[in-house]
């Protein structure tokens, strides 16, 4: 199905048949991505007495139990109520799910140790342009991704001057494929989170970080459109399917 959109006075054609998927799933097993020392996924038939929730062993249907942790079980889109006292929700705080996003590319900076995306890296991305979101795509961009253990491996973050320069530019939607904007070790300052949400002082209750995502190699950097679809969950975080899609000038 082809759709057109105009934004900012530019019109565009898309194919809503043609998404690109940048989420990972959530699989049962160790080989499912995980961060934070979560426990692996589980999806077990429901058992009551001789009764099974599953077709294969012999029951009616299948029906079965699901645990997991939104944040470290895979690509989740995650509200300011992931650090504030206050309760807020995905699902509360996720009321539109359509945007003009940028896709960018970068290497880490390597500092005492540490790799880091710099303000810098995003002042060079994305020049003039003031997407409603940003995607970042972070190098090694290897398919191991998807099934990454992160737990103890102090991957690469987001500086918190990065995320200034986000919030500054007005992007309300951070994608990254790592498993938090943040060290994973920084005695819960959790910079980044807090200066692109401005919590507690300023805080941006529309926007959403979105996290453990993957963008194949073979999607170029440059403008799309962004579907975030999440379930509703009234927590602070969801499991969630970001879609893009690709963007061709309307003649």
């Amino acid at each position: 199905m082809i759709a057109k959109i105009t934004h900012k006075g530019k019109s565009y054609n898309l194919d809503l048949d043609k998404p690109i998927d940048i989420s990972i799933p959530l699989r049962v097993g160790k080989e499912n991505v995980n961060a934070w020392y979560s426990k692996p996924v589980s999806i077990e038939p429901v058992r009551m007495g001789d009764w099974i929730g599953d077709v294969k062993q012999g029951g009616y249907v299948n029906f079965r139990d699901i645990m997991f942790n939104p944040h470290g079980n895979g690509t989740h889109t995650e509200c300011v109520g992931h650090i504030s006292k206050e309760d807020y929700t995905i699902n509360q705080s996720l009321k539109k799910f359509f945007f003009m996003a940028e896709l960018i590319t970068v290497l880490p900076d390597e500092k005492d140790g540490d790799k880091i995306i710099t303000k810098q890296h995003i002042e060079n991305c994305l020049g003039d342009k003031r997407p409603e979101a940003i995607v970042i795509r972070t190098l090694d961009n290897h398919i191991s991704k998807i099934n990454k253990q992160y737990s103890n491996t102090n991957p690469p973050y987001l500086h918190h001057e990065a995320a200034e320069l986000i919030d500054a530019l007005g992007i309300d939607h951070l994608l990254i494929d790592l498993p938090s904007v943040d060290k994973e070790v920084d005695e819960g300052k959790l910079l980044a989170h807090h200066s692109f949400w401005q919590y507690p002082h300023n805080t941006k209750l529309e926007r959403t970080i979105t996290e453990m995502i993957y963008v194949p190699n073979n999607v170029f950097d440059g403008t799309y459109l962004l579907n975030i679809q999440i379930a509703s969950f009234e927590n602070d975080a969801s499991p969630s399917k970001p879609l893009l899609f690709q963007l061709n000038v309307a003649l």
